[in-house]
């Protein structure tokens, strides 16, 4: 990165938030970092000192320029305190990344590290794309002593670890108290449920706001089949986790009750959006709620710049629905020929105590226990809150589903254009329910 940061800064590459990957940069500085910064073990932050041979290390993230600029101080941190490593860094928003991995992948050139999400995993480990990580655990270049194996376990493919979890996650509603008082309404507790979040939506809509722009079909019908006892996707991942259609009946006879009601942003201004907090309807204020993971709290209370509380999501106390799930992983590249430089950056990022004085949990609450210790005195009021929630949540919390199968993201756009037509009164629910789990059986079974 040294001689091509410049150069890179001012490119086009730099693109906008992703709705899933959407950043803030709440560094603080780094308080002159040294090499002992690491709370696991202090010898890891100087591994390299031993080894003058110069080192190219391609590290790849999607973001938006918040996440982009703090990640690139970590980079730069990592260069000062390893001399002989230079990291070319590769960053986009969240479609574009993806779209520029494939061919990469497909030509057997990718990015040494690599950011990973949980859709992508088994379709990437199972490919042979990303490596076993297990080695680098078990020589402790990957430190994980202030780690627990239920925070390890989420990159886990078939046995095997191909993705490091880089910080934890929980789902959660922001709500505007403000906003539902002044409607006249009773701000929910805790315990809420779907029906007092859909009985807030004609007070709201008296005072012409909305309950929400919407809530993303991947995320929040997984969730109620959670909820439910049921599941996404089936064990063997060859077919729907759930094999009465009631569920997927009930969940979109509540959610299409709201939009006919008026209660979410119409699909035709909802397809204008950049899925960015900027343009969010809660952060404009035209909104009672938001609904995402904790760690986009921050971004989205500060473009709104006004106090927004956080509630688990409805029908979380229901048969363990609440579960921990990582923000997103780092993997090697199967390819890589520094796999063990990669491993080192790796560690770096989850257990240096400096590094994670720039990043400030924007990747999810920090894995390491020692770090979340040492970030306590220097976490905003708001940054305490989303810690509060996500160490609430993880006693609160069941395991989580394990990692889509192949064929998932397709299935998810299957799940949102069904929704939408039955939205757009072209398909009953009914009907809805039958064609998804025909098509998707058919993409599953690919």
């Amino acid at each position: 990165m040294k001689k091509a940061l410049t150069t890179l800064l001012a490119s086009s590459l730099v693109l906008g938030l992703a709705a899933c990957g959407n950043s803030n940069d709440n560094s603080s500085s780094n308080s002159g970092a040294n090499p002992s910064g690491s709370a696991a073990n202090p010898a890891t932050a100087s591994a390299s000192a031993g080894n003058d041979d110069p080192v190219t290390l391609r590290v790849a993230w999607w973001g938006g320029q918040s996440r982009h600029d703090y990640t690139l101080k970590v980079i730069e941190l990592y260069e000062k305190l390893h001399p002989n490593v230079t990291i070319e860094p590769e960053y986009a928003s969240f479609d574009d990344y993806w779209k520029k991995l494939a061919p990469q992948a497909a030509s057997k050139n990718l990015p040494d590290v690599i950011q990973m999400d949980i859709s992508y995993l088994n379709q990437y480990a199972t490919q042979g794309q990303i490596a076993d990580l297990g080695t680098y655990i078990d020589s402790k270049l990957i430190d994980t002593t202030n780690i627990s194996d239920t925070a390890i376990s989420g990159g886990k493919v078939n046995d095997k670890l191909y993705a490091f979890n880089l910080g934890n996650n929980a789902l959660l509603a922001m709500v505007d108290k403000a906003m539902v008082e002044k409607a006249g309404a009773t701000m929910p507790t805790q315990e809420w449920t779907w029906d007092d979040f859909t009985a807030l939506g004609d007070k709201l809509k008296s005072q012409g706001k909305l309950l929400a722009g919407d809530l993303r079909h991947d995320v929040f019908f997984p969730f109620y089949l959670r909820s439910q006892g049921q599941h996404m996707y089936a064990a063997d991942g060859k077919g729907l986790g759930y094999t009465d259609d009631k569920y997927f009946i009930d969940f979109y006879n509540m959610y299409n009750n709201w939009y006919q009601n008026g209660y979410l942003l119409s699909l035709d201004k909802l397809a204008q959006k950049k899925g960015t907090p900027e343009d969010g309807e809660l952060e404009l204020g035209n909104a009672v709620s938001t609904w995402n993971w904790s760690n986009q709290y921050i971004l989205s209370s500060q473009v709104a710049n006004r106090p927004l509380e956080i509630l688990p999501v409805p029908g979380w106390n229901q048969n363990g629905a609440l579960f921990l799930k990582p923000s997103m992983f780092f993997s090697i590249s199967e390819n890589s020929k520094v796999k063990e430089e990669a491993a080192k950056f790796i560690d770096f990022w989850v257990n240096n105590v400096d590094a994670n004085k720039i990043i400030m949990g924007e990747r999810g609450v920090p894995v390491s226990s020692a770090v979340k210790d040492a970030l306590k005195d220097s976490l905003s009021p708001e940054q305490t809150k989303v810690f509060e929630y996500v160490a609430w949540a993880e006693q609160n919390s069941t395991q989580m589903d394990p990692p889509n199968p192949a064929g998932a993201t397709e299935v998810d756009k299957l799940l949102k254009e069904t929704a939408e037509q039955i939205m757009y009164k072209k398909l009953s629910v009914e009907d809805a329910a039958k064609k998804f789990r025909e098509q998707a059986t058919k993409i599953l079974n690919k």
